[in-house]
This record gives structure tokens, sequence and C-alpha cells, in this order.
């Protein structure tokens, strides 16, 4: 059952705006309308071919980023839910929070931020931001897809605040030397308020990315053999469930078992986020999102307890799965395909298609650079090892 409308949830008929002036819609909320372009959008589709860990042809039954998408707005939704807040912005960002990642996962990330190292670097959360302010070409009247003030502060900040009150860049951004070019020239000229939180429901995506990422990733390394069910009983948290499944389905095969874990754990992660989220609530009292983004913290959280279960089981994964020989190997040569298109395009730019040589001619080494970065980032696994094949004598088979 749906909670009443909170005080403190974004109210579409109170939104900021667009940056663009628009009659409003006759039928839709203006978050909904931001999510339905979201779901039309070509970066959207593309999602369908890019890596969340096993490159495409590894099988059908393994995630790619579109059903990682879908599976985090499907968590989203459910705690946005339990909180009173707006379904459709909660929607939007999730299915929004990928669609600046390359071809082949954060191998690809890796690669194309080594590459433009000195211009700038490459920020899969800045590269979303770009994709919908810029990169989608739908509408006549403007680049990108318009989205509401809200929408694109939930892009940028749903981890958090990137700045302090005096613009210094905060935690991985300190540490890492600054904000991405792509935010830091953008809010010139549209204030996202960088140093404040984001709304809960931007929050929220960003817990159900990390509860979709948890789960699934755990039934992708079952269905790929990389560890077995028992091998998660080294966890107290999987492993109290598992002997639950046990006494229960005392003859329960594989498939199912580990299928049964993965239901059980996104459902007690989702309850202890709502839980956690409800008792911060009581005690920060606000009246309204403002208050929330004023907070100073975020307030969508793990309870610490299950914060440092949740790490125990990125820990293994990062072990097991992220770490093993055989996804290191295709990874490693996922980073050889794209750093070879990225030096091939910027030594012979006349190998960009037509339509992203328009203007090239006359732009300086970093806007170049840029450009290329964009393209790749815009590829598909597909269509990367497609166009490598095109280009050079020999393409690793990522198998």
């Amino acid at each position: 059952m749906a909670a009443p409308r909170a005080l403190y949830a974004c109210d579409p008929d109170r939104t900021r705006g667009r940056l663009f002036s628009e009659p409003p819609s006759k039928t839709r909320s203006p978050f909904r309308r931001d999510c339905d372009r979201v779901i039309h959008s070509t970066a959207f589709r593309r999602l369908k071919h890019k890596t969340q860990v096993f490159v495409f042809h590894e099988g059908d039954h393994y995630r790619t980023r579109l059903t990682h998408s879908l599976e985090v707005a499907q968590i989203a939704r459910a705690l946005a839910r339990q909180l009173g807040l707006d379904e459709d912005l909660t929607e939007t960002l999730a299915l929004a929070h990928d669609l600046g990642h390359p071809p082949f996962g954060h191998a690809g990330e890796r690669a194309l931020d080594s590459c433009m190292k000195t211009h700038g670097g490459f920020d899969h959360n800045a590269q979303s931001l770009r994709v919908v302010t810029s990169l989608e070409h739908r509408y006549p009247e403007f680049d990108g897809l318009n989205l509401t003030w809200e929408a694109l502060e939930g892009i940028v900040k749903h981890n958090g605040p990137l700045t302090d009150r005096m613009g210094r860049p905060i935690g991985k951004y300190h540490e890492t030397g600054g904000i991405p070019f792509v935010i830091a020239d953008f809010v010139k000229s549209y204030d996202l308020e960088l140093w404040s939180c984001a709304s809960l429901e931007a929050q929220i995506a960003a817990v159900a990315d990390d509860i979709a990422y948890d789960a699934h990733d755990i039934d992708d390394g079952l269905r790929a053999g990389l560890f077995s069910v028992d091998d998660l009983k080294v966890m107290p948290l999987t492993s109290d469930m598992i002997q639950a499944i046990d006494r229960h389905y005392p003859r329960l095969d594989h498939d199912r078992r580990g299928a049964e874990l993965v239901r059980e754990l996104i459902s007690y992660l989702i309850g202890a986020v709502a839980s956690e989220a409800r008792k911060r609530l009581d005690r920060a009292q606000p009246k309204s999102v403002d208050d929330v983004r004023h907070h100073g913290e975020q307030l969508i959280v793990f309870p610490p307890d299950v914060a440092q279960a949740e790490a125990d089981i990125k820990a293994f994964l990062k072990r097991h799965m992220y770490r093993h020989k055989w996804v290191m190997r295709v990874m490693g040569e996922a980073e050889q395909i794209v750093v070879e298109l990225f030096t091939r395009y910027h030594e012979t730019p006349s190998d960009l298609p037509t339509e992203w040589l328009e203007g090239a001619a006359y732009e300086s080494e970093t806007a170049r650079a840029r450009r290329i970065g964009n393209f790749i980032a815009g590829m598909t696994d597909r269509f990367a090892i497609t166009e490598h094949q095109r280009l050079f004598d020999s393409t690793p088979e990522l198998r």
C-alpha cells in the first residue's frame, strides 16, 4: 500500500521548471514526462547492448545495462511508494542513472578516462548529464531531453553533494582533482546547487542501484558458475538466509535456491533502507524538499550494521566475480578495444562517421578528444567490436 504524499516529496506541480520553457502537458505531470522522455531516448535503447559485468554475447540471461536499469527502477519505486515520494521522478532517475556508461561497463570507463586524462577525463555520471542536455537530438527547439531541474539535479547529485558551500570539490571529486568538466560547464548557466543534497527521490535511486548490483550480480555470478550458493555462507547475512531457505525447502535445486536467496536479499535490503529512512526522517523532521536538500547529509541510507553487510557482499563479489581471472581477461581485452579505437580516431579523424566530423577541423585538441569520447561513450559493445573489426586486422573475441 502506498503511503500518502509526504511534505518532503518533490511535487511536480511546484517544479523549478526546464532550461527551455515548454507548455505543460495536458495528460502528464512534468516528472512523468521526464520519465517518458528517458524511456524513448536513443541512449536508453542502446543500454540493451552495453555490458553490466558480462559482455552481451556471453549469454541472453545475464544482465545488461538496460535490464539493470529496469531492476533499479523497480526497487526504487518500491521504496518511493513506502515513503510517500514521487514515483515518476524516482523512476526517471533510476532509468537515467547509467545513460552515460560507455561500452564494456566499468572496463570501458577506465579505458576512456585514461585516454582523456589530459583533456578532463571521463566520468559516466557527468556523461549522463551530457546525454540528457546535449547529445540526444530528438526535438526541434533544443538539444537533449530538456528534463526538469529536479531530474537534472538527481542525475548529478544522487550520490550526495559535489562541493561545499564555497564551491570546493568534496568526496571523490576532491580526491580526483575537481568536478568533471561537463558538470562544471553546465552549472555555469544552469545552477544545480552542487553544494546541497539531492531530493529523497534521487537518494533512493542511488541506494536502489546498490541493492540491484548486490542481488543481481550474485544471480549472474551463480549462473556463470563463478561461485556457488554455499560459497556465500562466508557472510553472516547471506548465511542466515541460505540456512532459512534450506530449512523451508530442503530439496530445492541449485537454480531455485539461488533465485530464492536473491529475492530474500532484495526484500531484506529494501526493508532495512525504508526502516532507517523513517528513523532519520523522524529525527530531521523536514517540512519540504528544500529542508531535505539543506539537511547536510543523506537521509536514505543503509543502517550501519546493514551497511557493513552490504560492503561484505561487494567485497565478496569483487574477489569472486569482478576480479575472477576469466572476467579480468575479457575486460582487459575490452579496454584494449576502447583504447585502440580512441587512438585511431584521434590520429585519423576521417575514420569517424561524417556526422561526427562537422566542425572538427577547427577544434582544439581537447575539443576533438572530447568529441571522440562522446562518440565512443555512445557505442554499444557490439558496435565497438564491429568498429574495431573495420579499422584493425585483429580484434579480441572477448570470450
